[in-house]
């Protein structure tokens, strides 16, 4: 296949490397002093994981209208960041092309083809302008959840810490060739792929995950396993889950966990450094909005209280505010 990771940062990275590897021709968008790195001495993966260590020289750019179309699109980028980039997409994307957002939080095609009365709807937090369906045809999307984790440690290299499973699914919940094919070439690339009958079910059981212990890390700097440790700390970690589950039921998606087993899930991770605390030592825009801004706006639209989540929110905007990154 022809791809194109746009986002070529931590997740985006070791997926592109992953497949190139496996002898797809992809290419690579990154900015800034990552992408000036990738160009001049290549990808470095550093893979903790398996046997995928490499240098990996790939043709990377910070403009999508340099390439023509492609097979796949993996969008790694951070949720707020992609409403600007999708309309820059134009070139990439032709009638065949399947799009992969690997994106954390709740995605700006939640609803599409959800099959409620809330079916089409637009949420203003994940998207404020309402132009994300305008801009990409939502028919190219096939929803991805990951359960992998990678940190950018220096410009052009990438650490591949943990992990390796990622889920795919059709948004109306289809079978699809597109999702098969997607799902074969990633699991010949190392990767564990699920294909999901219904990926709004793995959205939300990702998400009860992120809503709390992202945050929690902005605000503690704790890397995983010692959030998973801190018996005080887990006391407000299933706070926050048993009101998102409260939530997700509202929806239509009852969780099929408790809260301390979805904190056994994350203790998979062992010392993983969670995206949101690397963004804040980065100093880097959180993702607030649609790791934990969707869940209160849902919550909103339902009527029910989110007491813990609003407060965790409300701490870590005033944290990413002290820091110049809100």
């Amino acid at each position: 296949m022809r791809v194109a990771v746009v986002g070529a940062g931590s997740i985006g990275a070791v997926i592109g490397a992953r497949l190139a590897a496996s002898g797809h021709e992809v290419v690579l968008f990154a900015r800034g002093a990552h992408l000036a790195a990738i160009r001049r001495d290549g990808l470095t993966l550093v893979d903790h994981v398996g046997a995928g260590s490499g240098v990996f020289r790939l043709p990377a750019s910070d403009d999508p209208s340099q390439f023509d179309v492609q097979d796949l699109v993996v969008i790694g980028l951070k949720a707020h960041a992609i409403g600007a980039m999708l309309p820059r997409l134009a070139t990439l994307v032709g009638p065949h092309t399947t799009v992969v957002p690997a994106i954390n939080g709740l995605p700006w095609w939640y609803f599409h083809r959800e099959g409620s009365a809330l079916a089409g709807t637009a949420l203003h937090t994940l998207d404020p302008g309402g132009t994300m369906f305008t801009a990409l045809d939502p028919a190219h999307i096939l929803g991805c959840v990951v359960h992998i984790a990678a940190e950018v440690r220096a410009p052009g290299e990438v650490h591949y810490t943990g992990g390796k499973r990622l889920i795919l699914g059709e948004p109306d919940r289809s079978m699809s060739p597109r999702l098969e094919a997607v799902a074969n070439a990633l699991d010949a690339a190392g990767f564990s792929t699920e294909r999901s009958p219904d990926i709004r079910l793995a959205v939300w059981i990702k998400l009860l995950g992120n809503l709390s212990f992202n945050p929690v890390a902005a605000l503690t700097g704790y890397l995983m396993n010692q959030i998973v440790t801190d018996e005080d700390v887990l006391g407000v970690i299933r706070a926050m889950m048993l009101e998102g589950m409260a939530v997700s039921a509202h929806y239509g998606y009852p969780m099929p966990m408790t809260p301390d087993q979805r904190i056994d899930l994350a203790r998979q991770l062992g010392a993983a450094k969670i995206s949101m605390l690397q963004d804040l030592e980065q100093r880097r825009p959180l993702e607030l909005a649609a790791i934990v801004g969707a869940v209160i706006e849902l919550a909103d639209m339902a009527g029910i209280p989110v007491p813990t989540i609003r407060h965790v929110h409300g701490l870590t905007l005033g944290r990413a505010r002290a820091l110049g990154v809100a």
